[in-house]
């Protein structure tokens, strides 16, 4: 572990993400942050909307798989039009 934090490579690519550093591997990072959050509120909002009528696992499962189709795009526009804004 200690070897892990004293590469270059790694102990940059840290700092770009938390400076808040946009490019490809920071932006990748957070589109894979934003995927798994977007299916843990998903499967929760499945189990409040849905849980009683056709069970809360099937809910659950519903929701996480549906809840990125809408996330993915969204952070994929932001993230673009925060790079563009960064430019100026």
């Amino acid at each position: 572990m200690r070897d892990i934090l004293t590469n270059f490579n790694v102990r940059d690519f840290l700092t770009s993400l938390a400076n808040g550093d946009l490019n490809i591997a920071t932006e990748f990072v957070w589109v894979i942050i934003a995927t798994a959050l977007s299916m843990v509120g998903g499967a929760i909002g499945g189990m409040l909307l849905a849980g009683k009528d056709i069970g809360y696992q099937f809910s659950a499962m519903l929701g996480a798989l549906f809840a990125p189709a809408g996330v993915i795009p969204a952070i994929i526009l932001g993230l673009a039009v925060l790079d563009l804004l960064t430019n100026y």
